[in-house]
């Protein structure tokens, strides 16, 4: 009765024992393995008694309990048991020290391009650029029209002398006058100067002598009175042109002449006109480089010559025609050329950047034949034309003058 007694306590104590639900500790677990152990050396007695003692040697009472045995040798391990839940999360550690560098991985797929940036600042304007070889003269124009008469200048200071004219030629003698020689007489004193006498009536010619013998020549007689002057010879050849002489005064202005009579009515003709003006909409600003600027607000087209399609401007009568540009420029640079069939004429530049605002404009004469265009473009990506509600960028022009073909026959007269 011992023996099974002992044997139903190890077996309600480790029922006891497994059914806990805890969490072994390890004396638990030491304290299962030896009460394991204890159940099978009970149970060994117990089926050696039943083999070897009747079974009324069984129906008695329980005795007391014996004492504690000795601690047999440890069992086996029992089987693995369910895994506990999981623990608290630990606090976090120190930061490691850093690995050494590993080997370089292969080049990534390529990214797609970034944004475009903000401009940059405003470069510093560049030093001045070396002077450009002079270019040859152009063609010499057709001369102009006469211009009306200009009002009398001021008068201007006198003129320094001109050199004396080469004397002219001596004319010729005049007849003698007639002088009978009078007695020598004493020489008297030198009298006062009188008055000139009046000039004597010339007197007729004596009748001529015949010829005498030639007698011998006497002595000089004395000097006689003056005669009277002689009848006036006939006059010389003309001399020499003499240098020219100092300029004289100015003489008074003279009155004015009568009118003259009216003149034939001329032909009357239509005048020739050919202009336009055109602007740029806020929805065309920053325009493509290489083509045409599309100017799609007209503000003149009266003759039609501006073709809002092509965006050019179409020569129809040829001569001297005038264009002008007048452009606000914003955050970008702008490169502007008027183009002539599609050789580029003029240019303008203005180097801008950020959000500032600037004007750029050009003007220019051109001599143009029928049939010519012209227009405005942009050069590579510089195309910072602007126009909004508050700035503008146009293009005009307008023929100033036909060329002679083609003038009325009225201006032709004049």
């Amino acid at each position: 009765m011992n023996a099974s007694s002992t044997s139903v306590r190890v077996v309600h104590q480790n029922k006891a024992l497994w059914g806990r639900g805890e969490r072994e500790g390890p004396q638990d677990h030491q304290e299962r393995e030896a009460l394991q152990v204890r159940g099978i050396f009970v149970f060994m007695k117990i089926a050696f008694i039943l083999k070897l003692a009747p079974l009324s040697h069984f129906l008695c009472f329980p005795g007391f309990p014996g004492e504690k045995g000795e601690t047999g040798p440890k069992g086996p391990p029992g089987p693995a048991g369910l895994p506990g839940a999981n623990g608290l999360n630990g606090n976090l550690g120190e930061k490691g020290d850093q690995g050494s560098v590993g080997p370089p991985g292969t080049p990534g797929v390529p990214g797609k391009p970034g944004e475009k940036g903000d401009p940059g600042l405003r470069g510093e304007k560049g030093e001045r650029g070396f002077s450009g070889l002079k270019g040859d003269p152009g063609e010499r124009g057709e001369p102009g029209l006469n211009g009306t008469r200009g009002s009398t200048g001021r008068e201007g200071p006198m003129g320094p002398p001109g050199t004396a004219g080469t004397k002219g030629q001596k004319g010729e003698h005049g007849l003698p006058g007639e002088c009978l020689p009078g007695e020598k007489g004493e020489k008297g004193d030198v009298g006062e100067h009188g008055h000139p006498g009046l000039r004597g009536e010339v007197g007729p010619p004596g009748i001529n002598g015949t010829d005498g013998g030639k007698g011998e020549r006497g002595e000089p007689g004395p000097l006689g009175w003056k005669g009277d002057i002689g009848i006036r010879g006939a006059p010389g050849p003309p001399g020499g042109r003499g240098m020219p002489g100092v300029r004289g005064e100015r003489g008074p202005k003279g009155g004015r002449g009568p009118r003259g009579p009216k003149g034939l009515p001329g032909e009357s003709v239509e005048q020739v006109r050919s202009a336009f003006s055109v602007g740029l909409f806020p929805s065309r600003s920053f325009p493509p480089p290489g083509i045409p600027v599309k100017f799609d607000k007209v503000f003149y087209n009266g003759e039609g010559h501006w073709d809002p399609a092509l965006n050019k401007f179409n020569v129809t009568y040829p001569g001297v025609y005038l264009f002008t540009y007048h452009i606000t420029v914003r955050n970008r640079p702008v490169r502007v050329a008027l183009v002539v069939n599609g050789l580029r004429k003029l240019r303008t530049r203005d180097s801008l950047y950020g959000q500032d605002i600037d004007q750029a404009s050009n003007l220019a004469l051109l001599q143009l034949e029928e049939g010519d265009q012209v227009w405005l473009e942009t050069l590579r990506d510089w195309n910072g034309i602007f126009s909004s509600t508050e700035d503008d960028s146009t293009f005009s022009g307008f023929l100033l003058y036909p060329d002679s073909k083609t003038k009325p026959t009225a201006i032709e007269n004049l």
